[in-house]
């Protein structure tokens, strides 16, 4: 995966709670294997819908999505992210997640921010606008030049920002395995 340090985009706003699974990535798309093409299908019965959030026009090739809180609950369908990270967004901020999807989210490379329901709803009113996202710094710049802190796990942010898979953090212990297994000869 790629490494995240920064990202400067257009922020949508999804404010509902409680986004499940199911809805981000419908069942009917979950027949494919690979982690790719599944960004046509995001919140795919919610987008029929002309009204919805995210097809207003400001929102076109967003990059962040602001959303509600427990955003990703339900199933443990990792086509969910796929489809997040298909579709263009590399970061997600909400209130809170689904554990295995906030999870499922930090093995692929998209960021999930949990910050606190206020300071979200404040974020949210720069939807259509650009935010920047800074990993290095933990901070989030909106367009007023306000720098919002959050916190993040030190491991994953490691991960993240050195773009480690599974993987790629095994390998970081080359050299030591190496070693292990010369040892055992």
């Amino acid at each position: 995966m790629k490494p995240f340090t920064r990202r400067t985009a257009v922020a949508a706003v999804l404010d509902r709670a409680d986004v499940d699974t199911d809805q981000i990535m419908p069942k009917q798309f979950l027949k494919r294997i690979e982690r790719t093409g599944f960004g046509e299908f995001l919140f795919f019965d919610w987008a029929m819908d002309p009204g919805f959030e995210l097809n207003r026009p400001e929102y076109r090739g967003a990059g962040i999505l602001l959303a509600g809180r427990n955003f990703g609950c339900g199933s443990s369908r990792e086509h969910a992210p796929w489809g997040l990270q298909d579709g263009g967004f590399d970061v997600v901020i909400a209130p809170s997640f689904g554990d295995i999807f906030r999870q499922n989210c930090i093995k692929i490379g998209l960021v999930p921010i949990a910050l606190p329901a206020a300071q979200v709803k404040r974020l949210q009113q720069f939807g259509g606008r650009e935010l920047t996202v800074d990993l290095e710094q933990q901070t989030i710049e909106d367009p007023s030049g306000e720098l919002t802190p959050f916190p993040f796990d030190a491991f994953e942010r490691h991960r993240l920002l050195n773009g480690l898979d599974d993987i790629g953090l095994t390998l970081e212990h080359e050299d030591a395995i190496t070693a292990f297994e010369a040892a055992r000869g």
